[in-house]
């Protein structure tokens, strides 16, 4: 089944630290769906836990909106949590089992009977592919999750279980001050497989503008620059420089200002071109392309 996620991808995983009610929660999904993010980030373990019955409790007040809306789930990490007293040591664990068990429990937490995209949220050094395929395709032909990705997968992990269940999306770290992805082969099998990537911490979790480790000074060096010439800010600049690449990827912006979240939609609208891109790879890799 095809999947059309929004251009900007809106992350949750904050949601747990704003301290809103219900009401505010929903204000901020319609807002993200007024303009245009219509894609919301979620994983089983964000928030302790929490964070997917929050986001559940402000759907519940307006339910109509879960048509206009993808709802993207991860699992696969177990944390030790008073709300998981079973997990004694943070471990990974992909058997059909707790994969199982964690759908049905984000489905319960969100209020909806599907979600649009399951990932695997890390590379399981135990993960029985055939065993984890299978379970995709369980779950599938119950209608519970309609499409199926990895996060933080090498290229040969996803490539492992992409022979056995096609999958949509590897979402991975990209930024001007992390680019191993646009090396190691990760976006280029991306391309290579007609997968769009997902990325998250485009903005360095807001480190890119106030870290002052000489590579984020760099950045926003080049950042000034860009913004005299092209007249747009820093978030716009930023996601833009995500999006350029050919992968076509859909950045994951976690934050809970409308005003950001519209500035990050603005990159749809800016193509930088290869100079303009460079100057921020550059300043990210502190040196010149080989």
């Amino acid at each position: 089944m095809s999947l059309a996620l929004s251009p900007i991808v809106a992350g949750t995983w904050r949601m747990a630290g704003w301290g809103w009610s219900p009401q505010e929660r929903l204000r901020w999904i319609e807002g993200c769906l007024d303009l245009g993010i219509t894609s919301f980030d979620h994983a089983d373990i964000y928030g302790g836990y929490t964070v997917e019955t929050l986001f559940g409790e402000a759907l519940a007040l307006a339910p109509a909106l879960r048509r206009r809306m993808q709802i993207v789930s991860k699992c696969g990490i177990r944390l030790p949590s008073p709300a998981r007293l079973g997990n004694v040591i943070k471990h990974y664990d992909t058997s059909a089992a707790h994969v199982h068990a964690s759908v049905d429990h984000s489905l319960r937490a969100l209020r909806t009977d599907h979600l649009d995209l399951l990932l695997i949220h890390r590379p399981d050094a135990l993960m029985d592919a055939d065993e984890l395929a299978a379970t995709f395709d369980t779950l599938r032909a119950a209608g519970k999750v309609l499409n199926f990705g990895v996060s933080n997968f090498s290229c040969s992990q996803l490539a492992l279980l992409h022979r056995r269940c096609p999958l949509v999306t590897n979402q991975i770290e990209l930024s001007p001050l992390h680019l191993d992805a646009l090396h190691d082969g990760t976006l280029d099998q991306c391309q290579d497989l007609g997968l769009r990537p997902m990325v998250w911490s485009p903005l360095v979790g807001g480190r890119i503008f106030t870290s002052e480790d000489a590579a984020a000074q760099r950045v926003r060096e080049a950042l000034q620059t860009l913004e005299k010439e092209l007249g747009v800010g820093w978030v716009t600049l930023l996601m833009a420089w995500v999006m350029r690449h050919p992968s076509r990827p859909h950045p994951v912006m976690g934050t809970h200002r409308l005003d950001m979240a519209r500035e990050a939609m603005a990159a749809t609208q800016l193509r930088l071109d290869a100079q303009q891109w460079t100057q921020l790879w550059r300043a990210g890799a502190g040196r010149d392309v080989p």
